[in-house]
């Protein structure tokens, strides 16, 4: 998957009032679209509503799987549309079927009265981490979540960014897109870390993972192009399900975003073998 390959799926068109068509990327071999291009999808929706604001936050619900051969049609229900706030209801469809849905909330830009935020964390910086395949992708202190054999605490540190293929009207959409993929990407792996045996390279194999939910807040506008700390940490596991929250800093030290995740990571059902049960995954 190349950037160019997402922003593309985030480039929404139109094909009546409040309704937009998008097409999906490649991602692996299941056949079903990562849930992190859902919410940025939902997301590009929902910055329709007034280009004069950008969203704030997003909270999706990822009811049933996509697939990625087929595109999906995005909906968007206006709740309010003020001088200082928007907000709307986004929803994605397949085969006439709803599959996600998000609550959207665009903001003006007003000046501070207050202003306090999180520190970058003291970790290696992006030159001083090694590269893996994407050079754009860089995990602290090399810790590989797909490897079953590694055993850690559940906590991900990456450096991230985003080149090429960002351009247009929607640019900030799109980067707000790029960086709630991201965040969307490390929660589950992070969550197996501590438990000997699991990897996320056994997800969809030995057992059933996906995302049910992701949540993230916007602080500040976003240059995906500038390296980023993407801060991912699991803060429970259990009865078939995990959570997680994170945060996104600038290289240069600003916290950018926040994020939570809803996950599942269990077993396949008594009698179902893992192998073309890809539409029953949630």
């Amino acid at each position: 998957m190349t950037v160019s390959d997402l922003a593309d799926a985030l480039r929404l068109e139109p094909t009546g009032t409040n309704t937009y068509r998008a097409h999906n990327y490649e991602l692996g071999e299941r056949g079903v679209v990562f849930g992190g291009q859902l919410i940025a999808q939902l997301i590009a929706a929902g910055a329709t509503v007034d280009g004069s604001k950008r969203v704030k936050a997003a909270n999706a619900i990822f009811a049933r799987p996509v697939m990625v051969a087929d595109p999906v049609e995005l909906r968007v229900d206006v709740l309010q549309a003020g001088r200082t706030f928007a907000s709307a209801t986004t929803s994605l469809w397949q085969d006439g079927k709803e599959r996600a849905r998000a609550l959207i909330l665009l903001t003006a830009e007003e000046p501070d009265i207050i202003r306090h935020a999180s520190p970058l964390p003291d970790v290696a910086r992006p030159d001083e981490t090694a590269a893996g395949a994407n050079p754009d992708v860089r995990i602290v202190d090399g810790i590989d979540i797909l490897d079953p054999d590694v055993v850690a605490d559940p906590a991900v540190d990456v450096w991230f960014r985003r080149s090429g293929g960002i351009d247009g009207a929607d640019r900030v959409a799109v980067q707000q897109g790029l960086l709630a993929h991201a965040s969307a990407s490390y929660l589950i792996g992070a969550a197996m870390l501590p438990h000997p045996g699991m990897g996320q390279a056994a997800s969809h194999a030995a057992f059933s993972t996906g995302i049910i939910a992701h949540t993230i807040s916007f602080h500040e506008t976003v240059d995906i192009g500038d390296w980023h700390l993407l801060c991912s940490r699991s803060t429970y596991a259990g009865n078939g399900r995990t959570y997680g929250t994170g945060e996104v800093f600038h290289e240069g030290g600003q916290l950018v975003a926040s994020f939570s995740q809803e996950s599942m990571v269990r077993h396949f059902p008594e009698g179902v073998s893992p192998e073309g049960q890809e539409s029953t995954i949630l």
